[in-house]
């Protein structure tokens, strides 16, 4: 699943499980939405919790169908493609790299359209070290859930684990809003997110620095700022990879007017982009295989 993703990226929109569950909770939305906000907590409730159960469970009984009557060989390629639907390191590669040649062309304003594909904050009046800050805190906060998270519950529960993993991040990120339209149907979402990344978060942080070691960055510093920075930003989840990411590569990552990261002991610099993608990519191998060191330990546990 990794090298497919590496090799291809992401497979085509209309057939991307991804984007079914995300039409799947946009029609469930306007279902659920209510003008009383007690009922319209309950609801959203119900729709984290009937999106979760039919993408897992639809997924889970097509595994069993297909090895049933058409044998491992096709079930397993079957489930190395849905595998590879629920995380994507290629992708995040794809979208920064328009960022670093609008920036190495001088042309900002395009730099600031291409960010603003990859984060949500106000990108108009950002300068070029700003954009460049966004794109690294974008690169960072998505290594837990574009990639660490899925491998965290597809180790553990396999194939279902990391597809009922995706649901829940789509969920979040469709409606786990703060604002008038969404606070009441989407607390539920946000909170199970949350609470979905906490650990894969925390592992992820620490896999970084170790990354960070072998790539000969500043590991030290990485662990002195995580433990410095990493309830700034306000996230449980995100605040540990922005932290450890703003300290290995040395540079202080800003949101205007909400927080900073790091000390600038270098200044920011469009080959940061490039060393955050690294540090991402290897966090990532090392990342797959103390899952899966963990996971053969909780088995064998067990089983006793």
């Amino acid at each position: 699943a990794i090298i497919i993703d590496l090799v291809f990226g992401e497979p085509p929109i209309k057939f991307h499980p991804t984007v079914w569950m995300g039409r799947t909770i946009a029609f469930l939305k306007t279902k659920f939405k209510s003008k009383n906000a007690k009922i319209e907590k309950l609801n959203g409730v119900f729709m984290a919790i009937i999106t979760i159960s039919l993408f897992t469970i639809i997924i889970y009984l097509l595994l069993l169908l297909i090895r049933y009557y058409l044998g491992y060989v096709v079930y397993l390629i079957i489930s190395i493609i849905i595998l590879k639907t629920t995380f994507a390191i290629k992708s995040m590669e794809q979208h920064t790299i328009p960022i670093m040649e609008s920036i190495e062309s001088g042309n900002l304003p395009k730099a600031r359209k291409y960010v603003s594909l990859i984060v949500s904050r106000e990108v108009s009046k950002l300068n070029e070290k700003q954009v460049i800050s966004a794109t690294i805190e974008s690169i960072a906060e998505n290594i837990v859930d574009g990639i660490t998270s899925p491998f965290f519950y597809y180790a553990f529960f396999g194939i279902p684990g990391a597809i009922a993993y995706r649901v829940i991040n789509t969920l979040d990120s469709m409606v786990g809003y703060k604002d008038e339209e969404h606070m009441n149907i989407g607390w539920f979402s946000a909170k199970i997110d949350m609470i979905a990344n906490y650990i894969p978060a925390r592992l992820t942080a620490i896999t970084m620095i170790i990354a960070s070691f072998l790539l000969g960055k500043d590991y030290k510093n990485a662990w002195k700022i995580l433990l410095r920075d990493k309830d700034k930003v306000g996230n449980p989840v995100s605040g540990w990879t922005m932290s450890a990411m703003a300290g290995a590569l040395g540079v202080k990552l800003e949101k205007p007017a909400h927080y900073v990261l790091g000390d600038p002991m270098n200044e920011l610099r469009v080959e940061h982009i490039l060393d955050a993608l690294k540090i991402m990519k290897l966090t990532s191998m090392l990342f797959l295989v103390l899952i899966f060191v963990l996971s053969f330990i909780y088995n064998m546990l067990v089983s006793l």
